[in-house]
């Protein structure tokens, strides 16, 4: 099989079964799926940062770390991007096809069947991407590890159907892009005062900058760090820009090295 070919794999026996659980059983508290994007995107941000204490070389070109938040409401997509530690295409297989059946079959077992309870565990037990299937139809995971070559970047996707794809690309950017192609009934993810507010409330810990951009439009870097409770607006009315862009927190902290992902 050529390097570049587009190759289908089944998920894990425990991961379909996550997968159904969280498409019909976590329905009243949706918004959840931003909150975990999130995590997942500060913790890649983090496995780098200490990554980078051993090896300098790792995050050169660019050693900022930010997430981005970009919606285009016509397109009704989503997408979460961090400039963390990314993966390649094998560790893409490994980490959004499986999950640990010790930690798979506690989560099971911890199930109440109170949606607001059971959607806290999700985070605890390392199953936090797959409720992006909450939202949406189809999920795309580009990344490229800090390190590899562009051409050794990798797409994941999968419709929540039992079977994922992975093919070999190019990506210009370290760091890893989850896009969700969002359901008819979760447009309102697509709304900026909507993300901001979920933001503010699920995410308000996270260490490292969150922008909130529209429409796929790349503006600059904001500079400076806000407040604990600011909202700073820049890019708009910019040449080039005229999109919504913000900083919704940044708090300089240092947090304990992150686990295995």
């Amino acid at each position: 099989m050529s390097a570049h070919a587009t190759e289908t794999r089944g998920f894990q026996a425990e991961v379909s079964r996550l997968l159904q659980l969280m498409i019909h059983s976590m329905y009243s508290h949706r918004e959840i799926f931003l909150r975990e994007l999130i995590s997942n995107a500060s913790d890649a941000c983090d496995r780098l940062r200490f990554a980078a204490l051993a090896d300098p070389a790792l995050p050169k070109g660019d050693p900022g770390y930010e997430i981005r938040v970009d919606f285009d409401s016509k397109a009704r997509t989503l997408t979460v991007t961090d400039t963390g530690i990314g993966m390649t295409r094998e560790e893409a297989a490994e980490h959004l096809g499986t999950i640990a059946k010790s930690g798979t079959a506690e989560f099971f077992a911890r199930l109440t069947g109170d949606e607001q309870k059971d959607s806290q565990l999700i985070g605890q037990f390392g199953v936090g991407f797959y409720s992006a299937f909450i939202v949406a139809d189809r999920v795309e995971v580009r990344s490229r590890h800090a390190g590899s070559a562009a051409e050794e970047a990798v797409c994941w996707s999968s419709a929540g159907d039992g079977e994922f794809t992975l093919e070999t690309i190019t990506r210009a950017e370290r760091g890893t892009e989850v896009r969700l192609h969002l359901k008819q009934d979760a447009a309102q993810f697509t709304d900026p005062f909507r993300l901001r507010t979920l933001i503010h409330r699920y995410s308000d810990h996270i260490a490292f900058p969150v922008r909130v951009e529209r429409n796929g439009r790349r503006r600059g870097r904001v500079a400076g760090a806000p407040g604990a409770a600011d909202w700073r607006a820049a890019g708009h009315g910019r040449a080039g820009g005229g999109a919504d862009l913000a900083v919704i927190r940044q708090r300089r902290a240092v947090r304990s090295p992150p686990g295995p992902a």
